[in-house]
């Protein structure tokens, strides 16, 4: 069965009580980067404010945790609040339901399955959860967001510790379902120490076998990317040649290196400013339709702070964000489905065995 988005149902506002709503109130901004006392918080669900009788406008580009700013031709933008500026125009109010001209529409993708049974078992995802029916639907999402979507990856560095998840995973980049990817500097660096030396933190990454002096391997792997002075000026000069780094540089896809307190070296292509890579990765993540984080429980949170449950899309469309967690862990592999999101869903598994069942389901199933 072929995969289709599911109907968007907006809210009525010609129906009480949101008929009889009062206009949206702003405030001005009279510090940088501090909010209007009373200021409205943004959630991860779509949200109309009321900016003129009868007019409801919905957020685009929306995020949790951030404020609503109207600039001075009436446009609404959703901004953190460090980018706060002096005589900005901050929607306020914090009833949800329209008493304060805003509305938080909590129920977007109606289910239609009836009531669910009082009392039933294994209502929770854990390590005895099949997933044989979560990969048929991904199979079924990425072919229709590999034409239609944006697909965003979060990578922890165990996906380059394993020779078949690595090459699994760039035959996924060279199939088209990868548009961009996020990670730290391990991921980075152990995938081309893997390049190098056919090692993750100086274990072959297939036999398991350590290799002498192998805990300078992924010292050395920075060392040789600083002495070329990127990832990219090594892959073209012909000493990286294989491995997802090399892949994402040959395939031009937009990636995100995000420092780290923990980091060693870093490589010259990792963000040192914290602030600066999450502007990267938010402008990344504004243009997500599904999400796929694995095994790297802060950087999936990161990239769960901003993404919204539903894109606006740019003829207006409104339809869910899809985010997969993937993780051998029962609490990293839950956090981000128990932060409320409507698509979120996780995958309990090594996440090399992961990569290598989706290579396998995906790229038979690939057209041209």
């Amino acid at each position: 069965m072929a995969f289709s988005l599911p109907e968007y149902v907006a809210p009525d506002f010609r129906k009480p009580p949101l008929s009889g709503s009062p206009l949206a109130r702003f405030k001005t901004v009279t510090e940088p980067g501090v909010a209007p006392e009373d200021y409205h918080a943004t959630t991860i669900f779509p949200e109309y404010l009321h900016l003129t009788p009868g007019q409801w406008v919905i957020l685009r580009d929306s995020r949790m945790d951030c404020v609503v700013v109207r600039d001075g031709e009436g446009v609404l933008h959703v901004t953190e609040f460090r980018h706060l500026q002096k005589g900005d125009a901050v929607a306020c109010g914090r009833r949800e339901n329209g008493e304060d001209g805003i509305f938080v529409h909590t129920d977007p993708f109606p289910s239609g399955r009836g009531p669910a049974e009082i009392f039933a078992f294994r209502t929770q995802v854990s390590r005895e959860t099949s997933f044989s029916h979560d990969y048929d639907e991904l199979y079924e999402l990425f072919e229709h967001e590999r034409r239609s979507g944006f697909i965003l990856w979060v990578l922890g560095p165990a996906v380059a510790f394993d020779r078949d998840a690595r090459e699994s995973f760039v035959r996924i980049l060279e199939a088209g379902f990868v548009h961009a990817v996020l990670a730290g500097n391990a991921l980075a660096v152990h995938d081309l120490e893997a390049a190098l030396y056919g090692t993750a933190l100086g274990q072959e990454i297939y036999t398991k076998r350590h290799k002498p002096l192998g805990h300078y391997h992924h010292l050395d792997a920075i060392n040789h990317i600083r002495r070329a002075g990127s990832i990219q000026r090594a892959v073209e000069s012909g000493s990286i040649a294989e491995g997802i780094m090399a892949a994402l540089v040959r395939l031009r896809i937009p990636t995100v290196l995000a420092g780290s307190i923990r980091d060693d070296g870093p490589l010259p292509d990792v963000l040192a400013d914290v602030y600066e890579a999450q502007d990267r990765m938010r402008r990344l993540a504004s243009r997500a339709t599904t999400v796929i984080a694995m095994a790297t429980q802060l950087h999936a949170i990161a990239t769960g702070n901003l993404i919204p449950a539903c894109r606006v899309m740019s003829d207006g469309r409104v339809r869910p964000v899809y985010f997969y967690t993937v993780d051998m862990s029962e609490f990293a592999s839950s956090k981000l489905a128990n932060r409320g999101s409507l698509t979120a869903r996780s995958i309990l598994t090594n996440v090399q065995d992961f990569i290598v069942t989706l290579a396998r389901g995906l790229i038979p199933r690939c057209g041209p």
